[in-house]
């Protein structure tokens, strides 16, 4: 075990550095301090042959100027947030509307276009922190993020979130992996099969954003309590699927969030690899990279087209400061945010 650097370019003359992880069976992730990207997730498949199986680019001029939020840190807030705007404490703040007229993923910037502060804690831990100035994207008080990586001889990639504020603020931190367990550059995830540990969900209207309702899977395209292929139902007129445009919606977990709990796992048929996530969020949002283009072109030249990669997402529910019966993102001055999430690569 051990972490290596090396240059990764520089964002407004300041260095940007890449940080690769490498366990004793050779399997590997990489991770830059800019947007605390995970940049390669190297693990191998029946025959021991290791593959990048997260969707990414070469360069940094390309995570600086892309839109897909690949490998990225997402923050203050993930995901959608109606109107852009929300009411605390009487008080409305107004966010900027770069999702139609709805907030995404902490707004214009977010957490994953800034330079955050790398140390090195151990052989298996890499620090990034990040000090969020009262006002940026127009959120309330002065936000101290820690996000610790840390990488094992399990293939085990563990995220662990916290954060404190000065003010009464929201917080709802993710990353926005993509990935493809057959290797970035293989196309199609729909082979792919998973199982969402939920047995509810919350319905979204054509804008993708939950309306409040909660739902039951059962008898519904949303039924992933089985292992099923991610395609089997991607393409159903089911209102909820034509609303998604596939599958773009929060799950809501059976374990609640009250500890760390498995939320989801997927298989590769192909490969034989397969990816655990846990999490002590009560939420996960299953995209299937419904807008990725034939003109997205990531590492290596790779194209991802629409449905070459997919997300899972932990997080509190989307749009949750409208519909107060969700968990509350509500970070009080004086508490802790702290959240755990966890990637298990293996093969079956």
């Amino acid at each position: 075990m051990g972490i290596s650097q090396r240059p990764f370019g520089h964002v407004d003359g300041k260095p940007i550095t890449a940080f690769t992880f490498e366990n004793a069976h050779g399997a590997s992730v990489e991770i830059i301090n800019f947007g605390g990207i995970i940049t390669k997730i190297r693990v191998p498949d029946q025959q021991g042959t290791l593959a990048d199986v997260t969707l990414g680019y070469d360069t940094l001029d390309e995570y600086v100027v892309g839109t897909r939020h690949f490998g990225s840190l997402v923050g203050r807030h993930a995901n959608r947030i109606e109107d852009a705007q929300f009411t605390l404490n009487d008080v409305t703040y107004h966010l900027a509307k770069n999702n139609g007229r709805n907030h995404l993923h902490g707004g214009n910037k977010g957490f994953g276009k800034v330079i955050w502060e790398p140390t090195i804690l151990s052989d298996t831990q890499l620090q990034l922190t990040y000090r969020s100035q009262d006002g940026e994207e127009n959120y309330p008080g002065t936000l101290d993020v820690t996000v610790i990586y840390s990488f094992d001889d399990a293939s085990k990639l563990r995220i662990e979130y916290k954060a404190v504020t000065d003010k009464d603020t929201v917080v709802n931190l993710t990353n926005h992996a993509y990935f493809n367990l057959s290797g970035h550059d293989h196309g199609d995830i729909r082979h792919h099969l998973l199982q969402i540990h939920a047995e509810r969900y919350t319905a979204v209207s054509d804008e993708c954003l939950p309306t409040g309702e909660v739902r039951s899977v059962k008898g519904t395209p949303m039924d992933f309590t089985e292992p099923k292929p991610i395609g089997q139902d991607i393409e159903s007129n089911h209102e909820q699927i034509q609303n998604g445009k596939g599958f773009d919606h929060n799950w809501i977990l059976d374990s609640g969030g009250k500890e760390l709990a498995l939320a989801a796992q997927a298989w590769d048929p192909d490969s034989g690899r397969t990816m655990k996530v846990f999490t002590t969020k009560p939420g996960i949002q299953f995209y299937a990279g419904n807008m990725l283009t034939d003109e997205d072109t990531g590492k290596g030249g790779a194209k991802y087209p629409p449905r070459s990669g997919f997300c899972l997402e932990t997080q509190y529910f989307p749009n949750a400061m409208k519909h107060t019966h969700f968990p509350s993102p509500i970070l009080r001055a004086g508490e802790t945010y702290h959240h755990i999430t966890e990637y298990e690569f293996g093969v079956e």
